[in-house]
């Protein structure tokens, strides 16, 4: 099974940390050069940049709000001037919203989630996919949660995010196969990550995330490695066919 991405460039959003980061290097690790997108934490991207660089590839760090059209303006035309074009685009970036009735929640927080979760792919996509078209073969993949299964309550702003970033993926799943770019979305559940440890505390009462891998699927909670696998296989030659999919990385349940 050939998952070599030599010679291709990936954009990662939100990379600095996390999930973001997980699939920058396994990305990296199979041969691709990375963009590393972050916000604010510049020396969390440096590190993420070191870590790449460390395994023979090309790394270069790109501060850029999602949700900012002009930054992302300026974001994708810098990438394809350093790399020479984008193969990849993994519309990682996101944010939390904080757990109140869609009755309490400030329109402002709504606003805010909504626009990085669906604005900034939506963005990133149109100013990608133009260039990506005429690149043989092109990939975008939509880091979702498996929040959209459930829709749970006191998530509001969260759940609108998700699902029309999911929304988004199926529409330019049909719309750009003809042009050879596949689009598909990755679900984690509660995963090992500085938000998810922050998640488990706020709903399940743990000092320690790792109280409830005894309750998980395969006796642990996800971790950003197991996202950036599947993440890693759909972007290669390993995977020919798959288009507009949603794979849920969560153990079975």
């Amino acid at each position: 099974m050939d998952i070599s991405l030599s010679g291709r460039t990936a954009l990662v959003t939100g990379a600095s940390r996390g999930i973001g980061r997980a699939i920058a290097l396994a990305l990296a690790e199979a041969g691709a050069d990375i963009a590393v997108n972050y916000r604010r934490d510049t020396g969390a991207a440096n590190e993420t940049i070191a870590a790449v660089q460390a395994l023979g590839r090309k790394a270069i760090g790109y501060s850029a709000s999602v949700e900012n059209w002009d930054e992302d303006v300026a974001m994708a035309a810098k990438v394809v001037e350093d790399f020479g074009g984008i193969d990849i685009l993994v519309n990682n970036a996101g944010i939390a919203s904080r757990g109140q009735s869609v009755a309490d929640t400030d329109p402002a927080e709504m606003e805010r989630v909504v626009r990085v979760h669906a604005f900034g792919p939506h963005y990133l996509s149109k100013l990608v996919v133009p260039q990506m078209r005429a690149r043989g073969r092109g990939d975008i993949v939509m880091i979702s949660s498996v929040a959209t299964l459930f829709h749970s309550a006191n998530g509001g702003p969260y759940n609108m995010g998700k699902a029309a970033m999911e929304a988004l993926a199926l529409t330019l799943a049909k719309e750009e196969r003809v042009h050879g770019i596949r689009t598909n979305i990755v679900a984690p559940s509660l995963t090992v990550t500085e938000m998810g440890k922050r998640l488990s505390r706020a709903t399940s009462g743990v000092a320690d995330i790792h109280e409830l891998d005894a309750r998980s699927p395969f006796g642990r909670v996800s971790t950003p490695e197991d996202v950036a696998a599947v993440v890693t296989f759909l972007v290669s030659s390993a995977n020919p066919y798959v288009n507009g999919q949603k794979v849920n990385v969560n153990g079975g349940g």
